[in-house]
């Protein structure tokens, strides 16, 4: 049995929440907690072991899709490889049930983890930065539509091989996705992630018009899509090994 783990740290409110809250606990309520924490460790020091562990061996699998992804995208491709990959982060926003401060979050985090890793060059592209950053803020579905669309802006200018760019962001996807079930306990935000990274495959492949490759490997897409079963991670995703099987359908037929 799978139990849902919500990802630490998924936005920076977090940490500020969590800094204000330490600051507020005093005197005789520091110590206790002190006791309490202390008591915790001791009792259930091993189970925290291996969840850092397996945060750790998430993290690294994510890292390794993008960096296996970008590694091995023609130099024409990559800079609409890093407006999609951006993308799927504002797509995921977008489908998420739980509001605008769900979203914000959600939007958040792919600017830490895509844009900020190489400002200048979504610069470069013609990515208005403000009119992300609002939507990272707001989570306010106008404000998504706004970032979105500016990125499909900058990606029409952009070119590259679509084929290449679904590639890449299947392999994104991938990688993330081994990170979702670790030690039988599932990651709602990792789950999201890679969802968002499969949106904007579909939308780059549905953008690209007639196109030989993609249109050889929609349905394998479609199928490989069709293993997130929404927006919310269930109790029992489907598991990493069927995702990685039908990632390299996908990856055979683009070939």
């Amino acid at each position: 049995m799978t139990v849902l783990r919500p990802k630490l740290w998924t936005s920076l409110s977090a940490a500020v929440l969590l800094s204000a809250g330490v600051a507020a606990c005093g005197g005789e309520a520091g110590e206790a907690g002190g006791a309490g924490k202390a008591a915790a460790v001791g009792e259930g020091g091993e189970a925290a072991e291996k969840g850092a562990q397996a945060v750790g061996e998430g993290g690294e699998a994510a890292e390794q899709g993008a960096a296996q992804a970008y590694g091995a995208i023609p130099a024409e491709s990559k800079a609409a490889l890093q407006l999609a990959h951006l993308k799927g982060f504002f797509l995921i926003a977008q489908e998420q049930k739980d509001g605008p401060e769900a979203a914000a979050a959600l939007a958040g985090q792919g600017m830490l983890e895509v844009f900020d890793k190489d400002p200048d060059a979504f610069r470069a592209a013609g990515v208005d930065e403000a009119v992300l950053r609002k939507a990272a803020q707001s989570g306010a579905a106008a404000d998504l539509n706004a970032a979105i669309a500016n990125l499909d802006a900058a990606a029409a200018k952009a070119g590259g091989d679509p084929a290449e760019v679904v590639k890449g962001l299947v392999s994104v996807a991938e990688g993330i996705y081994r990170g979702v079930i670790m030690e039988g306990v599932v990651d709602p935000i990792e789950y999201q992630h890679s969802l968002g990274s499969i949106l904007a495959a579909q939308s780059v492949a549905a953008k690209a018009g007639d196109n030989p490759k993609l249109s050889a490997a929609k349905a394998e897409l479609d199928k490989l899509a069709a293993m997130w079963t929404g927006a919310t991670a269930p109790e029992t995703p489907t598991p990493a090994q069927q995702v990685s099987a039908q990632a390299s359908r996908v990856q055979l037929a683009l070939s």
